[in-house]
């Protein structure tokens, strides 16, 4: 049992970017492209990772014990916490059902929503044949609420075409190199980042074809797809959403998808203080 556990959590190569750890919770940071949790065996994923990272730390080479709290779609980066303990999974999932998470994103998007920031309340319908949701009536079977809050950061028109800029909130398309950092980004004082470091990444944009604006947006609820459904609702699906923009669809090769989880607050299960994650400075 213990060769099969060996061999199972070293085979991947794979970094992982650890934001917290203690006895109880682990806080790290999802690249674009790993899933949380696959269905596939042997694909790389968080779990896997994580699990990986207990076993070779620890005197127990027993199976790591790891509890999915939350999650985020495979192409979108961002913070995660995991549960070490049931105690501690108990406490995390009780706050997450209650709405004491503190979830917050970045999304970079094609077009101007009408209000410089709103709330975002729609009913949303996951359709099992597609893996895509959609805002749907009330009344419809399987509808959801969905609810988040969102506001304009800064729009990015002039920095598609001005590439002498140089502040945090540069975004140099020349380089084709907008979004999600291929390297790690740590948390802390000594260690955050600023928005061009969280947006620098090797997608393609199509410089010009439209408006840019990079929302901030908290999330109240956590549906299926909700943030890429219900932005392209209102006409601002995220760049690089191959689902739910309809000008990604027809573009060939990679495409990164412009979403970030770049905050995430919640309260200790076991010491009970409050704990604040950030990828910006």
């Amino acid at each position: 049992m213990q060769n099969h556990i060996q061999k199972n959590y070293r085979k991947n190569n794979s970094t992982l970017n650890i934001l917290f750890e203690d006895s109880d919770i682990i806080v790290c940071e999802k690249p674009h492209g790993t899933a949380t949790q696959s269905r596939r065996i042997g694909s790389p994923d968080m779990v896997n990772l994580i699990k990986r990272h207990i076993y070779e730390t620890s005197s127990d080479k027993s199976e790591p014990y790891l509890a999915v709290i939350h999650r985020l779609d495979q192409p979108v980066r961002g913070i995660l916490v995991f549960a070490k303990t049931p105690a501690a999974a108990k406490d995390l999932n009780r706050q997450l059902q209650n709405g004491d998470f503190g979830k917050y994103y970045l999304a970079l998007t094609n077009g101007i929503p009408s209000d410089t920031s709103g709330t975002l309340e729609n009913y949303l319908y996951k359709n099992p044949q597609t893996n895509t949701a959609s805002v749907c009536d009330a009344k419809k079977k399987g509808a959801k609420k969905a609810r988040l809050f969102y506001e304009i950061h800064n729009e990015l028109r002039d920095f598609f075409t001005d590439t002498s800029r140089s502040t945090p909130d540069t975004i140099n398309t020349n380089s084709e190199d907008i979004f999600f950092s291929k390297n790690p980004v740590n948390t802390g004082d000594e260690h955050a980042s600023d928005i061009q470091d969280i947006f620098s990444s090797s997608t393609s944009v199509d410089n010009g074809q439209s408006t840019k604006t990079l929302l901030k947006i908290h999330l109240d609820t956590g549906r299926f797809h909700q943030i890429r459904c219900q932005l392209a609702a209102i006409g601002c699906p995220i760049v690089g959403d191959t689902k739910y923009n309809p000008g990604c669809r027809a573009k060939k090769g990679w495409q990164t998808l412009c979403l970030c989880a770049y905050k995430l607050e919640f309260t200790h299960p076991v010491t009970h203080k409050k704990m604040h994650f950030s990828l910006l400075a």
